[in-house]
Protein backbone atom coordinates (compact mmCIF):
# COMPACT_ATOMS: atom_id res chain seq x y z
CA UNK A 1 0.00 0.00 0.00
CA UNK A 2 1.52 3.22 -1.20
CA UNK A 3 1.79 6.15 1.63
CA UNK A 4 -0.80 8.89 0.52
CA UNK A 5 -0.64 12.50 1.70
CA UNK A 6 2.89 12.80 3.11
CA UNK A 7 5.72 14.56 2.64
CA UNK A 8 9.25 13.49 3.87
CA UNK A 9 11.69 16.23 4.46
CA UNK A 10 14.70 14.63 5.45
CA UNK A 11 16.26 11.61 2.68
CA UNK A 12 19.60 10.14 2.73
CA UNK A 13 20.90 11.25 -0.88
CA UNK A 14 23.84 9.32 -2.47
CA UNK A 15 27.28 11.04 -1.84
CA UNK A 16 28.08 13.82 -4.56
CA UNK A 17 30.90 12.15 -5.20
CA UNK A 18 29.58 9.13 -6.31
CA UNK A 19 27.09 10.72 -8.43
CA UNK A 20 29.85 13.01 -10.19
CA UNK A 21 31.55 9.37 -10.46
CA UNK A 22 28.26 7.47 -12.03
CA UNK A 23 27.62 10.61 -14.61
CA UNK A 24 31.36 9.74 -16.92
CA UNK A 25 28.99 6.66 -17.72
CA UNK A 26 25.98 5.63 -19.77
CA UNK A 27 23.53 4.07 -18.98
CA UNK A 28 23.93 0.94 -21.02
CA UNK A 29 26.91 0.80 -19.14
CA UNK A 30 25.90 1.06 -15.70
CA UNK A 31 22.99 -1.15 -15.78
CA UNK A 32 25.11 -3.94 -16.77
CA UNK A 33 27.97 -2.94 -14.89
CA UNK A 34 25.03 -3.40 -11.65
CA UNK A 35 24.44 -6.58 -12.93
CA UNK A 36 22.08 -5.77 -15.54
CA UNK A 37 19.41 -4.46 -12.65
CA UNK A 38 17.83 -0.97 -12.65
CA UNK A 39 16.20 -0.19 -15.56
CA UNK A 40 13.34 1.52 -16.27
CA UNK A 41 10.44 0.13 -19.10
CA UNK A 42 11.82 1.37 -22.42
CA UNK A 43 8.61 3.70 -23.19
CA UNK A 44 10.37 6.28 -21.43
CA UNK A 45 12.16 9.21 -23.60
CA UNK A 46 13.78 11.66 -23.70
CA UNK A 47 11.46 14.64 -25.30
CA UNK A 48 14.73 15.71 -26.85
CA UNK A 49 17.63 13.65 -28.27
CA UNK A 50 20.48 15.19 -26.35
CA UNK A 51 18.72 15.07 -22.65
CA UNK A 52 20.82 13.40 -20.20
CA UNK A 53 20.94 13.66 -16.58
CA UNK A 54 22.51 12.03 -13.40
CA UNK A 55 21.43 12.87 -10.13
CA UNK A 56 19.71 11.92 -6.89
CA UNK A 57 16.34 11.27 -6.83
CA UNK A 58 13.26 13.13 -5.19
CA UNK A 59 10.26 10.86 -5.82
CA UNK A 60 6.53 12.29 -6.32
CA UNK A 61 3.66 10.01 -6.50
CA UNK A 62 0.72 11.53 -8.36
CA UNK A 63 -2.77 11.45 -8.42
CA UNK A 64 -3.69 10.70 -12.58
CA UNK A 65 -4.41 13.87 -14.70
CA UNK A 66 -3.12 16.35 -11.29
CA UNK A 67 0.15 17.71 -10.90
CA UNK A 68 0.09 19.25 -7.38
CA UNK A 69 2.64 17.17 -5.79
CA UNK A 70 5.01 18.38 -8.69
CA UNK A 71 4.90 22.16 -6.75
CA UNK A 72 5.11 20.48 -3.29
CA UNK A 73 8.05 18.41 -4.24
CA UNK A 74 9.90 21.50 -6.30
CA UNK A 75 10.20 22.72 -2.49
CA UNK A 76 12.21 19.80 -1.49
CA UNK A 77 14.85 20.10 -3.90
CA UNK A 78 18.47 20.31 -3.81
CA UNK A 79 21.27 21.37 -6.21
CA UNK A 80 21.51 18.15 -8.18
CA UNK A 81 18.82 16.39 -7.12
CA UNK A 82 16.27 15.03 -9.88
CA UNK A 83 12.53 14.99 -9.74
CA UNK A 84 10.99 11.32 -10.41
CA UNK A 85 7.41 11.06 -10.42
CA UNK A 86 4.93 8.21 -10.95
CA UNK A 87 1.11 8.04 -10.98
CA UNK A 88 -1.76 5.80 -8.86
CA UNK A 89 -2.73 4.58 -11.61
CA UNK A 90 -1.30 5.11 -15.91
CA UNK A 91 -1.75 8.41 -16.74
CA UNK A 92 -0.72 10.46 -19.48
CA UNK A 93 -1.71 13.70 -19.21
CA UNK A 94 0.81 16.58 -19.68
CA UNK A 95 1.71 17.04 -15.98
CA UNK A 96 4.74 18.90 -16.31
CA UNK A 97 6.14 22.25 -18.85
CA UNK A 98 8.23 24.80 -19.14
CA UNK A 99 7.09 26.99 -16.09
CA UNK A 100 7.46 23.99 -13.62
CA UNK A 101 11.09 23.38 -15.49
CA UNK A 102 11.52 27.12 -14.33
CA UNK A 103 10.79 26.46 -10.98
CA UNK A 104 12.44 23.38 -10.36
CA UNK A 105 15.70 24.59 -11.90
CA UNK A 106 15.78 27.78 -9.78
CA UNK A 107 15.82 25.37 -6.89
CA UNK A 108 18.66 23.49 -7.82
CA UNK A 109 16.69 20.61 -9.90
CA UNK A 110 18.19 19.23 -12.47
CA UNK A 111 15.44 17.21 -14.81
CA UNK A 112 12.23 14.93 -14.57
CA UNK A 113 12.01 11.60 -15.06
CA UNK A 114 8.31 11.03 -15.66
CA UNK A 115 5.85 8.04 -15.87
CA UNK A 116 3.52 10.34 -17.44
CA UNK A 117 2.86 13.09 -19.95
CA UNK A 118 5.25 16.03 -20.81
CA UNK A 119 4.71 19.28 -22.92
CA UNK A 120 6.01 22.79 -24.07
CA UNK A 121 9.14 20.29 -25.42
CA UNK A 122 10.32 23.46 -27.90
CA UNK A 123 10.65 25.35 -24.88
CA UNK A 124 12.70 22.18 -23.03
CA UNK A 125 14.75 21.81 -25.23
CA UNK A 126 15.80 25.62 -26.18
CA UNK A 127 16.43 25.52 -21.90
CA UNK A 128 18.60 22.34 -22.31
CA UNK A 129 15.52 21.18 -19.56
CA UNK A 130 15.95 17.29 -19.94
CA UNK A 131 12.60 15.53 -19.29
CA UNK A 132 12.17 11.77 -19.91
CA UNK A 133 8.62 10.78 -20.23
CA UNK A 134 6.15 8.36 -21.04
CA UNK A 135 4.30 10.63 -23.88
CA UNK A 136 3.80 13.73 -25.10
CA UNK A 137 0.66 15.27 -24.38
CA UNK A 138 -1.09 18.83 -24.40
CA UNK A 139 -3.34 17.55 -21.99
CA UNK A 140 -3.37 20.12 -18.92
CA UNK A 141 -3.56 18.86 -15.16
CA UNK A 142 -5.38 20.26 -12.57
CA UNK A 143 -4.38 20.37 -8.90
CA UNK A 144 -7.11 18.93 -6.61
CA UNK A 145 -6.12 15.62 -4.87
CA UNK A 146 -2.52 14.96 -2.98
CA UNK A 147 -0.03 11.97 -3.70
CA UNK A 148 3.05 12.04 -1.69
CA UNK A 149 7.10 13.31 -1.57
CA UNK A 150 10.00 11.14 -0.93
CA UNK A 151 8.17 7.98 -0.82
CA UNK A 152 9.09 4.66 -2.18
CA UNK A 153 7.52 4.48 -6.03
CA UNK A 154 7.67 2.13 -8.75
CA UNK A 155 8.31 4.10 -11.89
CA UNK A 156 8.26 2.38 -15.55
CA UNK A 157 8.69 -0.77 -13.46
CA UNK A 158 11.73 0.43 -11.58
CA UNK A 159 11.69 0.51 -7.58
CA UNK A 160 13.11 4.37 -6.59
CA UNK A 161 13.84 5.51 -3.39
CA UNK A 162 14.25 9.27 -2.18
CA UNK A 163 17.91 9.66 -2.71
CA UNK A 164 19.00 6.93 -5.34
CA UNK A 165 20.85 8.23 -8.03
CA UNK A 166 19.32 8.07 -11.72
CA UNK A 167 21.13 8.46 -14.72
CA UNK A 168 19.44 9.09 -18.35
CA UNK A 169 20.34 9.57 -21.65
CA UNK A 170 19.44 8.18 -25.39
CA UNK A 171 19.50 4.56 -24.55
CA UNK A 172 16.96 5.09 -21.46
CA UNK A 173 16.74 5.09 -17.48
CA UNK A 174 18.66 3.54 -14.81
CA UNK A 175 18.09 3.58 -10.84
CA UNK A 176 21.28 2.88 -8.64
CA UNK A 177 20.68 2.10 -5.59
CA UNK A 178 22.37 4.94 -3.26
CA UNK A 179 23.87 2.36 -1.04
CA UNK A 180 25.37 0.52 -4.39
CA UNK A 181 26.65 3.98 -5.81
CA UNK A 182 29.98 3.97 -5.13
CA UNK A 183 30.22 -0.22 -5.73
CA UNK A 184 28.69 0.43 -9.36
CA UNK A 185 30.66 3.67 -10.54
CA UNK A 186 34.01 1.71 -9.71
CA UNK A 187 32.67 -1.44 -11.97
CA UNK A 188 31.10 1.05 -14.39
CA UNK A 189 34.79 2.13 -14.85
CA UNK A 190 35.99 -1.62 -15.00
CA UNK A 191 33.40 -2.10 -17.67
CA UNK A 192 34.27 0.36 -19.49
CA UNK A 193 38.33 -0.10 -20.02
CA UNK A 194 37.29 -3.99 -20.92
CA UNK A 195 35.29 -2.87 -23.48
CA UNK A 196 38.12 -0.49 -25.26
CA UNK A 197 40.33 -3.29 -25.25
CA UNK A 198 37.63 -5.31 -27.38
CA UNK A 199 36.82 -2.16 -29.47
CA UNK A 200 40.14 -2.19 -30.19
CA UNK A 201 41.09 -5.77 -31.29
CA UNK A 202 37.02 -5.88 -33.51
CA UNK A 203 38.75 -2.37 -34.82
CA UNK A 204 42.08 -4.59 -35.84
CA UNK A 205 39.48 -7.25 -37.69
CA UNK A 206 38.97 -10.05 -34.83
CA UNK A 207 36.17 -11.75 -35.01
CA UNK A 208 33.54 -12.14 -31.55
CA UNK A 209 33.56 -15.96 -32.53
CA UNK A 210 37.04 -16.21 -32.02
CA UNK A 211 37.10 -13.41 -29.07
CA UNK A 212 34.91 -15.07 -26.92
CA UNK A 213 35.81 -18.40 -27.98
CA UNK A 214 32.11 -19.18 -29.32
CA UNK A 215 33.19 -21.46 -31.88
CA UNK A 216 33.38 -24.76 -29.44
CA UNK A 217 29.91 -23.61 -28.27
CA UNK A 218 28.01 -23.39 -30.77
CA UNK A 219 29.49 -26.68 -32.25
CA UNK A 220 28.14 -28.18 -29.59
CA UNK A 221 24.52 -26.75 -29.91
CA UNK A 222 24.72 -28.11 -33.74
CA UNK A 223 25.17 -25.34 -36.11
CA UNK A 224 26.54 -26.40 -38.88
CA UNK A 225 28.16 -24.38 -41.72
CA UNK A 226 27.11 -25.53 -45.38
CA UNK A 227 28.84 -24.21 -48.51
Amino acid sequence: MQELGVVHRTITRASRADVDALAAFGVSTIHEAMGRLGLMRPYIRPVYPSAKLCGTAVTVLLQPGDNWMLHVAAEQLQPGDVLVAACTTECEDGFFGDLLATSVRAQGGVGLVIDGGCRDVDTLREMDFPVFSRAINSKGTIKATVGSVNVPIVCANAMVDPGDVVVADIDGVVVVPASRAGEVAVAAGQREAREEGKRRRFAAGELGLDMYTMRESLQAAGLRYLD
